[in-house]
């Protein structure tokens, strides 16, 4: 019988479409948390119980896929309940509403960044010249206030000598991240989600972890001053940037929309 292609319909291309997106974004969320296994195992016992109930329509064990499944999305909830509450933050997030506007408005947010970003940039250098350990995670979209709760409150101006001080290696907060949000150092000394992806190279110590952490649960940009190399590194959307030098590391910061494609 030949295949008669008007039976597919503009509204059965848009559901096609839907779901590769859907499975591509679950795909991309998996592989930033290391549940890649989890996800392609998932795949495979769809592949087979569709196989089953549909194409060979094996009542018995397709009612038991059946009830399988019914099940299986209770355990995926409390399996996933972080990635899930991520995703639906990120979905309720002012992210579109922003981006939207800033169409409408004109993008004029890259030159006041670039006024922003270099006292960020001058006190990293100077951290990396001396070996002084930093972690400085800058907000965008996505709001930090349960993470900046977790340190002290500053909410100064953003200032290279500031910068350099909070991390210093007596100060009493230089262990723990720095918040900067809407042009302010919001917080210091504050505790971030830990990255648990096994593909992260062993010679990253915890500050790169805890960077990588919270730019996958986060729309969060994280730069790191290594303490034992004086290298500035970058972790955004779930990936590395390593080995940064100032140009690198200003171009990443004033053109974030264009990292993730780099």
């Amino acid at each position: 019988m030949p295949f008669d292609i008007n039976i597919i319909s503009v509204k059965d291309i848009i559901d096609i479409l839907l779901v590769a997106f859907l499975l591509y974004k679950t795909y991309k969320l998996m592989k930033s948390s290391g549940s890649i296994n989890v996800f392609i195992g998932i795949l495979v016992f769809i592949v087979i119980w569709v196989i089953v109930s549909q194409v060979l329509q094996m009542r018995l064990l397709g009612s038991i896929f059946d009830k399988l499944v019914s099940v299986g999305v209770i355990a995926l909830i409390v399996l996933f309940q972080d990635e899930l509450r991520h995703f639906l933050l990120t979905l309720g997030s002012r992210h579109r509403t922003s981006s939207f506007l800033r169409f409408l408005k004109g993008n004029r947010k890259e030159n006041t960044q670039k006024e922003d970003i270099m006292p960020i940039v001058m006190a990293c250098l100077n951290m990396s010249k001396g070996k002084v350990g930093a972690l400085i995670v800058i907000e965008k979209e996505f709001p930090l206030d349960d993470i900046v709760r977790t340190g002290d409150l500053i909410d100064a101006n953003i200032n290279q000598r500031l910068i350099e001080n909070i991390f210093f290696k007596n100060s009493p907060l230089h262990d723990g991240a720095m918040v900067i949000s809407n042009k302010r150092i919001k917080a210091a000394g504050c505790i971030l989600p830990v990255s648990h992806n096994l593909n992260i190279p062993k010679e990253l110590g915890l500050r790169h972890r805890a960077a990588l952490g919270v730019s996958q649960e986060t729309d969060a940009m994280a730069i790191i001053v290594s303490e034992e190399t004086g290298g500035i590194s970058i972790a955004y959307k779930g990936e590395f940037y390593l080995k940064l030098n100032a140009e690198e590391l200003e171009r990443m910061l004033t053109n974030t929309d264009e990292t993730s494609a780099s």
